[in-house]
């Protein structure tokens, strides 16, 4: 992705701050809709889908702190990537992808909670997921490896730690 401008586009549409939003909004958006409809499945779905952001990002910033992995971004196109653990940031290191880990976590929560009685929720819930994620691989934030990584988190957490309880 270092050497194309073809997701310009894409990129503009999934930026790191819109991709924020849309992983925030999607559990705001379920407690609001619940309160609305006095639904209390939908608002537990929503404080589910916070405790598992809260998780990811409890495992994400120990991580990050351990592996000090360097962004895509910080080495040349030619750069030498395999070189790339224990020598970055404490704070901004590249595995796993917080937002990847993040949507992957929500998904997991309302596809679990939703999944069965509306089958195209899983579709839309882990599409969106995906989407974020390869938005930072197109980016230049992330590493597959840190993608894939975070996608594996956030359904472990989800599913595993959050929805087992």
């Amino acid at each position: 992705f270092h050497n194309t401008n073809s997701f310009h586009g894409f990129n503009q549409a999934f930026s790191s701050a819109n991709t924020s939003l849309i992983i925030l909004a999607a559990p705001v958006s379920i407690y609001a809709a619940g309160l609305i409809r006095k639904d209390s499945k939908l608002q537990q779905t929503a404080l589910l889908s916070g405790e598992a952001v809260a998780d990811s990002e409890i495992l994400t910033t120990v991580f990050k702190a351990v592996d000090r992995r360097v962004r895509p971004t910080g080495f040349t196109p030619q750069g030498n990537y395999w070189d790339s653990w224990f020598e970055g940031s404490r704070t901004n290191g590249s595995f796993p992808s917080g937002h990847t880990i993040a949507a992957f976590s929500v998904a997991t929560v309302i596809s679990r909670q939703y999944g069965a009685k509306h089958r195209w929720i899983p579709y839309v819930a882990y599409g969106t997921a995906a989407l974020i994620g390869f938005s930072r691989l197109s980016l230049g934030a992330h590493f597959t490896a840190d993608v894939f990584a975070g996608a594996a988190l956030g359904y472990s957490i989800s599913r595993f730690a959050v929805l087992s309880n």
